[in-house]
């Protein structure tokens, strides 16, 4: 499970600021979490915000070519069999960035060419378009990467228990 905070819209025009994962086991034990430093002049102060540090901040960050390094050793540290899974609550979005990243700083990506949205594997789990996984979570929702991917890994959890058939090893 991965949560991406970043300064604007679209990798590229703007910058990933901080990401984290969660190995979606029980206990939720083995997490990742990575700040990495402004690649991009451009950046929106509302969308900064949310993540809760200062421009002047990010500079202090990591490059993210040894940040991306360290998440790759870890995805293959945790991994179970096969090839990692990507799940993130908003994957159009965390998606875009961390394969961005991946190709960009290390020519390739662990996870393939492919992520899978956890409100959608809800809503296919219930059969209604219209309903929401996030009464489901258990930690709250702070913007901290890690937190985030923790509750969502957590709804993740509670929907196996409730019948949705999907490997965590």
């Amino acid at each position: 499970m991965v949560d991406v905070e970043a300064d604007g819209q679209i990798p590229g025009e703007y910058s990933m600021v901080s990401f984290g994962a969660v190995k979606v086991v029980d206990g939720l034990e083995d997490t990742f979490y990575g700040e990495v430093r402004p690649i991009s002049e451009q950046w929106v102060p509302a969308a900064l915000q949310v993540s809760g540090f200062s421009r002047e901040e990010t500079f202090e960050f990591r490059a993210p070519s040894i940040v991306m390094e360290e998440f790759e050793a870890w995805i293959t540290k945790v991994n179970g069999k096969g090839r990692p899974m990507f799940i993130s609550d908003n994957n159009g979005f965390d998606w875009q960035y961390i394969n961005y990243y991946f190709h960009r700083y290390l020519t390739r990506n662990p996870f393939g060419h492919s992520s899978t949205n956890l409100g959608s594997l809800y809503k296919g789990m219930v059969k209604d378009t219209f309903k929401n996984f996030k009464h489901l979570r258990v930690t709250k929702h702070t913007h901290h990467p890690v937190d985030d991917a923790k509750g969502n890994a957590e709804a993740l959890l509670t929907m196996k228990q409730l019948g949705l058939k999907i490997r965590l090893d």
